[in-house]
């Protein structure tokens, strides 16, 4: 015969392996919170873009402004005072679970690069522009640099093809 207290037990060890399951899946399968760090100092546009909802699920501060208007540019190299193109860094393999592209959304010039550069956190990453127009290969190698130059105006959306379905997912928008 089965006592009470030995349903009650089983059921809270029951409910105590579930919890810890559904914590480790979390853990696995979400992309983490953003690296505050990478916005730190950072202006954000004041028209927060809806993008379609591609960034929908992932969570992120807003748009980074890294206009000649809007701000400094964070990580950026700016090839001098004549008003000449310049480039800005976004992490690759940031956030808690390193699965996010730091920062996840960037407002720039037309005629700015971006350099996406790699942590080495969070396994093999790729950058890979939704409708085609560039694609990086994939590495986990730390250091390691792609850079795109964005020559007409538009929004890109791109993605790390192993991690999209944890969020990790980025924004362009050329102005």
């Amino acid at each position: 015969m089965v006592s009470s207290e030995n349903v009650r037990r089983r059921t809270v060890l029951e409910l105590a392996a579930a919890s810890g399951i559904s914590v480790l899946l979390a853990g696995c399968l979400g992309g983490g919170g953003y690296d505050e760090e990478v916005y730190e100092d950072e202006t954000l546009v004041d028209d927060e873009p809806e993008y379609g909802g591609f960034l929908a699920d992932v969570d992120y501060p807003g748009t980074v402004d890294w206009t000649s208007e809007g701000g400094e540019g964070g990580e950026s190299d700016s090839t001098g005072d004549d008003g000449g193109a310049r480039t800005v860094t976004v992490l690759v393999g940031t956030g808690s679970n390193a699965m996010r592209f730091g920062p996840a959304a960037i407002r720039i010039d037309r005629g700015t690069t971006v350099r996406w550069e790699w942590t080495g956190n969070g396994g093999p990453h790729d950058v890979v522009d939704t409708d085609g127009a560039f694609e990086s290969g994939q590495t986990h190698r730390e250091g390691h640099t792609f850079e795109h130059a964005f020559d007409e105006t538009g929004t890109y959306t791109y993605i790390c093809r192993p991690h999209e379905t944890q969020g990790m997912k980025g924004v362009v928008d050329v102005v």
